[in-house]
């Protein structure tokens, strides 16, 4: 190659170099021209084979005995200090104390940040990132821990198999407020736009979790954003926690994936990745699948309404079979006080008896008669 060939050539390489963004700088977005569709353009680990989210199919869950209840070290600890509150122009994070942990794992994880995913519908129109058997609720929480116990911090943890331990909590909605969750809802209207931070008061992060802490669902997988590392040990929550229709449409409205200096405002929404495929991976259970097994409030109805049913009826048979008991003791009873029946073929000998009862009254009435040869005359 010649020197002017070799000139252009280097020019090219420069010209690319310079040109071509890094992924550390590439802005991705859920939807649009850097969509979670084409993230795996720019950052190759989200083309993995162990992405996240996925969709828990519970009938091909592995039940694992081994499995035993997670333990949140200090989440209820949280001491005088605030915590950080910010909007990253994707979701609304809170960083958490280092003292704060995970046990239950093979090795000590400590937390980092917890964050949220919700929709952009209401109730029952998605809004989480992972499902159970194709249904999404209505939001989602997850809580990020890193493996302190083998690495040095959170950035050289997030690129290893075995660094990052995150728990999945499903929100769903109904009538009554959660106090737990205002605890980060009340202070959104402070970070409305993308890059702004507040210090609210620290709270009891214990309080956000579900009650049952040793059902859950287990997987390795990744990060569900951008650059998704595989490096995250999974542990979705099979108990869902319950925010009030309000709550959940704060969450929904309240802030702008755009900077507070930018001329179009764009509302944060819709803030989920799409399920990813398995790929022969397997999800565990800490619990069979008997024990495991939901029951919708439709059908909690309906057994409720059986069992009230059979216990009426059961009432009611009860209440006949006594009555008839009752009825044939009375009977048996008036039945033994009668007098037995004489026999037809006794009553000629019961005349006869008293025939003779009587012929002998007349015999000894004419003995007492005096003979009429005493009679004195007159």
């Amino acid at each position: 190659m010649d020197s002017l060939g070799l000139f252009i050539l280097l020019m090219s390489l420069c010209f690319q170099w310079t040109t071509a963004p890094a992924a550390e700088e590439v802005t991705w977005t859920y939807t649009g021209l850097v969509g979670q569709s084409e993230w795996s353009t720019y950052f190759p680990d989200c083309g993995g084979t162990s992405q996240s989210p996925v969709d828990v199919v519970t009938t091909q869950t592995k039940y694992d005995p081994s499995l035993i209840p997670l333990t949140p070290l200090g989440y209820s600890q949280h001491g005088n200090k605030p915590f950080t509150l910010y909007n990253n122009g994707h979701t609304a994070v809170i960083e958490l104390p280092d003292w704060m942990g995970l046990g239950g794992l093979p090795w000590l994880f400590t937390a980092v940040q917890m964050h949220l995913h919700w929709g952009s519908g209401g109730p029952s129109h998605g809004g989480s990132e992972h499902t159970i058997n194709g249904l999404s609720a209505d939001a989602e929480l997850h809580v990020v821990h890193y493996n302190s116990e083998l690495y040095p911090n959170m950035s050289t943890a997030m690129t290893q198999r075995d660094g990052l331990a995150v728990l999945g909590i499903l929100i769903v909605t109904g009538e009554e407020t959660n106090p737990a969750f205002n605890n980060i809802l009340n202070y959104l209207s402070r970070i409305r736009h993308a890059d702004q931070k507040v210090s609210i008061p620290a709270f009891d992060v214990h309080s956000l979790l579900p009650k049952d802490l040793g059902r859950y669902y287990r997987y390795n997988g990744s990060l569900t954003t951008p650059p998704c590392y595989q490096s995250v040990i999974w542990t979705l929550f099979n108990e869902r926690v319950q925010i009030s229709k309000a709550q959940l449409l704060k969450m929904e409205t309240i802030l702008y994936s755009s900077k507070a200096e930018d001329p179009d405002r764009m509302l944060l929404q819709d803030n989920y990745r799409a399920t990813q495929p398995l790929n022969h991976r397997v999800v565990f259970a800490s619990f069979s699948a008997e024990s495991g097994k939901e029951l919708s409030s439709g059908e909690v109805t309906a057994i409720v309404i059986g069992v009230m049913c059979g216990c009426v009826g059961l009432a009611v048979i009860i209440r006949f079979i006594v009555k008839t008991i009752r009825s044939t003791s009375s009977w048996d009873v008036l039945h033994s006080n009668r007098p037995a029946p004489m026999s037809r073929m006794k009553e000629p000998e019961k005349g006869k008896k008293q025939d003779m009862a009587l012929n002998s009254t007349s015999e000894a009435e004419k003995k007492e008669e005096p003979s009429p040869s005493l009679q004195t005359e007159p």
